[in-house]
């Protein structure tokens, strides 16, 4: 009998939607193993009031996870419309049709009746989630300006630390990193493959995180000036590489005009509505327990207050900033900070605003959890994806997480968004706000090796954070906020060489794993196979997270890690893989 609780699909979401040009993507969630075959009736809304229903297409079981398989099936329409009805049918031929009314019975009357099927009463492009075709094919580089590099001492703070990546920094060290620092170091970026850069914040701020930005239209003293910035995008942009930065519109630096003003003259402050602020005077005295602010904050961090963006004020303030950087400048893109915190109506103005002035922007949010509210084609373009993250290094990383499971979650994720979000999320293991991958790994550099490899072979943008390729340690902030270790680049540092050559592969199987065919198995207890298919070519990966050998019948591979060659054949050791790409 077929379990029809487990039916789901919901139209104008991710289970239907414009994908490109005239395709439509439909999908289907039916309970693990219980559904033989579903097939599509569909046609134009009109045409079925004489006509019926005028093709049909078998879908395809794209994937499954612990509970349910995911159908998907491509179709396109004549007239912009469509009306669409499900027939599922088990192992012994029996049926359903499933729609709009929920699970009818499996006969004629009820294919033919008009009330059955599912409606895209008119399908407008100006609705469908668009994004920038660039981003793809783009592989990301995380930089905390502060700790990277050091291009002009002048600009140093007072006090600041030896350039060491052995010390573990206190919150409020400074070391010293700018922007003149990165520009020296666009070349070996550019070797190493990046062709993205996420900068941390670099406005005026207090912090050596900036954070808590005073002045939005200004460059922090200690990183530069805007000459220095303009001079770093056009450098980028000259080797190829894309700048994106931080856009903290959540809220403000304690020190900024704005605030200060309030609290000097409270009610009276024309500033005061640009606040969540609960009751007057903003005093001093009242900041000893976070828990009782009288305004509210980023989390309880009294010198962060929070904006209200529902101000028009503030509103009009912020899309001033985020244009200012792109008409005078030509960022490409803007990753926005605690981006689930600030309202949707914002979000849909700025996105406005600033494709408004560059058609191609890349819009990120910041939010660590599923997000399909900001994912509708109107607000963001993508998320950081730390969901897939979290599963990635609780597999290869912490090693606390099953084959089976950590499949299912992966395969359970590939549903989340429409396909054309997913080709473009920001795939990340670590950032500013984490603890360093390698450190996560307790120093197996092999285990972090192999998620990396899982990770770049994922749909999405992969990014890595600076000096991973380097094997900068470190734990929770601030301690994952180290300088980078200059004094291990060389040719033969293990690490910035694998790096190089997964960065290669990426870019070599990219069209692959954002439009092909995707599969992840288990072909042996504990053996991971991953693959993607595409126009007749194949990248495969195999993981061995078992505690034996796996033979491999090959003689070649693009890339290989904790393996040996033996007899015509590549023995993949515990805790091993091999990444192959054929034709």
């Amino acid at each position: 009998m077929m379990e029809l609780t487990a039916i789901y699909h919901r139209p104008e979401s991710e289970y239907a939607y414009l994908y490109k040009e005239d395709q439509l993507h439909i999908r289907i969630r039916t309970k693990i193993n219980d559904v033989q075959k579903v097939i599509l009736h569909y046609g134009d809304p009109f045409i079925f009031i004489e006509d019926k229903y005028e093709a049909k297409k078998e879908m395809t079981k794209v994937t499954s996870d612990a509970l349910f398989d995911y159908w998907q099936v491509t179709v396109s329409v004549d007239f912009a419309r469509i009306q669409y009805l499900f027939e599922l049918l088990d192992e012994e031929g029996q049926g359903v049709f499933y729609g709009d009314k929920g699970c009818v019975e499996h006969t004629q009357e009820n294919l033919d009746a008009d009330g059955n099927g599912f409606k895209l009463p008119y399908i407008h492009e100006i609705d469908g989630c668009q994004v920038p075709d660039w981003v793809s094919n783009t592989v990301w580089y995380q930089i905390f300006p502060e700790r990277f590099a050091n291009g002009n001492p002048n600009l140093t703070p007072d006090g600041a630390r030896e350039w060491d990546a052995a010390i573990a920094p206190n919150i409020d060290d400074f070391f010293g990193g700018d922007l003149q620092g990165i520009i020296d170091h666009l070349d070996y970026l550019k070797d190493l493959g990046i062709t993205g850069l996420y900068l941390c914040p670099i406005f005026e701020a207090t912090t050596n995180h900036k954070y808590d930005t005073t002045d939005y239209f200004e460059i922090d003293r200690h990183f530069g000036d805007k000459e220095v910035f303009a001079n770093l995008v056009e450098e980028a942009h000259k080797r190829g590489i894309k700048i994106m930065l931080d856009a903290v519109f959540n809220h403000i630096g304690y020190q900024s005009a704005q605030w200060q003003d309030v609290l000097k003259n409270g009610e009276k402050s024309p500033y005061k509505d640009w606040f969540h602020i609960q009751e007057f005077p903003v005093t001093e005295d009242k900041l000893q327990n976070p828990r009782q602010l009288p305004y509210h904050t980023f989390a309880f961090a009294s010198y962060m207050p929070k904006l209200n963006t529902a101000n028009p004020e503030v509103r009009d303030y912020l899309l001033s900033v985020a244009t200012y950087w792109i008409e005078n400048f030509d960022i490409d893109a803007w990753r926005l900070d605690v981006a689930n915190e600030i309202d949707h109506q914002f979000w849909k103005d700025f996105r406005r605003a600033v494709l408004a002035k560059k058609p191609d922007l890349y819009i990120l949010g910041e939010i660590w959890h599923t997000s399909q509210p900001w994912l509708q084609g109107d607000e963001f373009h993508a998320v950081m994806n730390y969901p897939l993250s979290e599963s990635i290094k609780d597999y290869f990383l912490r090693q606390r997480k099953k084959t089976e499971q950590f499949i299912s979650e992966i395969n359970s994720q590939s549903m989340y968004y429409k396909q054309q979000i997913s080709e473009v999320m920001f795939n990340l293991l670590d950032s500013h706000d984490t603890e360093r991958i390698l450190t996560t790994a307790k120093g197996n550099i092999q285990h972090v090796k192999a998620a990396l490899t899982f990770l770049y072979l994922q749909k999405g943008t992969p990014c890595i954070y600076y000096g991973t390729e380097l094997a900068l340690i470190g734990g929770p902030d601030p301690d994952c906020r180290r300088v980078m270790p200059w004094d291990r680049v060389s040719e033969d540092n293990d690490m910035l060489n694998f790096m190089k050559k997964l960065i290669k592969i990426r870019k070599e199987s990219a069209s692959m794993i954002q439009h092909g065919n995707y599969r992840l198995e288990e072909v042996e207890p504990d053996v991971l196979a991953l693959s993607w298919n595409y126009q007749g070519k194949e990248v495969q990966a195999i993981f061995n997270h078992s505690s034996e050998n796996f033979i491999l019948d090959r003689d070649s591979v693009d890339l290989a890690s904790h393996c040996q060659f033996e007899d015509g054949q590549q023995v993949i050791l515990p805790d091993g893989f091999v990444v192959t790409i054929s034709e």
